[in-house]
């Protein structure tokens, strides 16, 4: 399948760390809440699920859930979710999820950081835009909090 340029968002960042200090920033749940702003519940592990409340002002009322998909130590996390998620009276349960793979690489300055979310022509079309428009903002405000999280804290 050919993907359209509604299907998928991808974003890139080089950080100033390294390829390990990015992974745990990605993979230990507790600090992807951190920079993420969601209080999961558990640790991210292939074919599980987590969940928790977003702490993100304004939509602390919202509960994101992921299936781990994959972790690849140092290379490769990804996960299935349903984008833009945030009606409480909406079940989503039945959409077909995106997946949201984050890629690491490293470069002479530390780690090119590369997050791709696909499978946005899947979502109803009465919310597609929305989701998509919302999540390709939303990325771009990700990858600069977990910059500013592994420079801060490394």
């Amino acid at each position: 399948m050919v993907e359209s340029s509604t299907d998928r968002i991808e974003k890139q960042i080089d950080l100033q760390a390294s390829v390990s200090r990015v992974w745990r920033a990605l993979t230990d749940h507790l600090e992807f809440g951190q920079w993420f702003g969601v209080n999961l519940e558990k640790p991210f592990e292939p074919g599980e699920r987590t969940r928790g409340n977003v702490t993100y002002p304004g939509y602390e009322h919202v509960v994101m859930e992921v299936t781990v998909n994959e972790m690849k130590p140092e290379e490769r996390f990804s996960f299935y979710w349903h984008p833009y998620a945030v009606d409480p009276d909406v079940d989503y349960s039945h959409e077909e999820p995106t997946l949201v793979e984050f890629t690491l690489d490293a470069i002479p300055t530390g780690t090119r950081l590369t997050v791709i979310e696909s499978g946005f022509d899947n979502i109803p079309a009465a919310r597609r835009d929305e989701a998509f428009r919302m999540n390709e903002g939303g990325w771009a405000e990700q990858v600069k909090n977990i910059q500013k999280h592994v420079i801060k804290s490394p």
